[in-house]
């Protein structure tokens, strides 16, 4: 079992940069494939990144790749998003995922047990 806690969403401009936190307790977040996706109004959830268990491998949506980091901090037992250069097409609910492995489809929102509350990105124009 883990618990997420999401927090560092709010109103930005476009072009800056904003960087959500995901803690989680419960289980050390090492343990776990954490990943995070968003949703806008009307539209289906979607993947935006994601780092593995073990060797923390990274991976990134094509729209944010370049833009967005997902770092580690073991230490802290936490995971964030490191938001650059935004856009209006970023503004979304963005929420933090976790799931043990294995792993048959880390992109798809159905592959995750566990979810933050989610916390609002808006990035005005």
């Amino acid at each position: 079992q883990v618990q997420l806690v999401e927090s560092g969403g709010g109103l930005v401009q476009a072009g800056g940069s904003l960087r959500l936190s995901c803690a989680a307790s419960g289980r050390t977040a090492s343990s776990y494939t954490m990943a995070w996706f968003r949703q806008a109004p009307g539209k289906e959830r979607e993947f935006v990144a994601i780092i593995f268990a073990g060797g923390g491998s990274t991976f990134y949506a094509d729209t944010v790749r370049g833009r967005f980091t997902i770092p580690r901090d073991n230490a802290k037992n936490a995971v964030y998003l490191q938001m650059n250069s935004l856009k209006p097409e970023d503004t979304a609910v963005y929420y933090c995922a976790a799931d043990r492995p294995p792993h048959y489809g880390p992109t798809r929102p159905s592959e995750y047990d566990y979810w933050g509350q989610g916390t609002q990105v808006t990035v005005s124009s």
